[in-house]
């Protein structure tokens, strides 16, 4: 990374320095997913099992609720930004890496939650596009139809899990991706669709026991209004791996609920 001491630090080398971090951090995931395992077993701990989402669309209402998992030292640490582009549209992102990391909403009545997904070590190629830089670019779609272009058209490093929403048509879709161009996806209906951090519909090697048991327990609870999906968020009954995580590594830093037809996003610190 070089560096520098003393007086012979200039602002630009210190600005050029922070600069590599930055970058560093934006990759994160992708470099944990590569360094060998020896060497990270504490700083990967936390690399596969942050998000939670229930989706449906159904006639009495289109929701998508998510909670937002990160490494507890990010409590306080995230931010909400309306960016303006030059052609007047603009975006609203949740963040603490590039806008946005989490879940976000432009003009054209597009939004996204974001999971992240947990394929085998031996499932990833080098080489790909970061999923930050991804999820940046869907801030400037115009269309669902836009949205998927500009996935398929991006060759992913891990691969991401993308919950699509688009006010004006009412439709959800979940779109998982994964090195070596996979591409899945799925339209959200009137059955609740619960997801945590593991592949659902692409068939790669995998493992995630956290996700896993996230996802049994979600599939016990009650999913018919609003009310029970908060309260399905907001379960701590596995203390070992609980939807809503409170430490001693991730934290639920906070609930996003985007209901398509008010046509609002609430965010939610604290249990819901």
């Amino acid at each position: 990374m070089g560096g520098c001491s003393g007086l012979r630090c200039s602002k630009l080398d210190h600005a050029k320095m922070l600069t590599k971090w930055i970058l560093l951090i934006y990759f994160r995931k992708e470099i944990l997913a590569i360094i060998p395992k020896e060497g990270a077993e504490s700083a990967n701990a936390d690399t596969p099992n942050d998000c939670s989402d229930v989706l449906v669309v159904s006639e009495s209402m289109a929701i998508a609720a998510h909670n937002e998992d990160a490494n507890v030292a990010l409590v306080g640490h995230t931010y909400l930004i309306k960016g303006i582009l030059p052609d007047g549209l603009f975006f609203v992102g949740y963040i603490y890496e590039l806008p946005s990391c989490a879940f976000g909403f432009n003009s054209h009545g597009l939004a996204f939650t974001l999971d992240s997904v947990t394929p085998a070590e031996d499932e990833i190629v080098a080489g790909g596009i970061g999923r930050n830089f991804i999820s940046r670019d869907l801030l400037e779609a115009t269309s669902m139809d836009d949205e998927m272009n500009r996935i398929q058209s991006s060759e992913v490093s891990v691969g991401h899990s993308y919950n699509l929403i688009e006010t004006s048509t009412r439709k959800i879709f979940n779109v998982e991706t994964a090195s070596r161009k996979w591409i899945s996806v799925y339209e959200v209906g009137k059955t609740p669709f619960f997801r945590a951090n593991m592949y659902l519909h692409v068939p790669i090697n995998q493992a995630n026991d956290n996700s896993i048991s996230r996802q049994k327990r979600a599939a016990v609870l009650t999913k018919k209004s609003k009310g029970d999906f908060l309260s399905l968020l907001g379960d701590m009954d596995d203390k070992k791996y609980p939807i809503y995580m409170t430490g001693p590594l991730l934290h639920t830093l906070c609930t996003a609920v985007i209901d398509l037809d008010e046509q609002t996003l609430s965010i939610i610190e604290g249990n819901p």
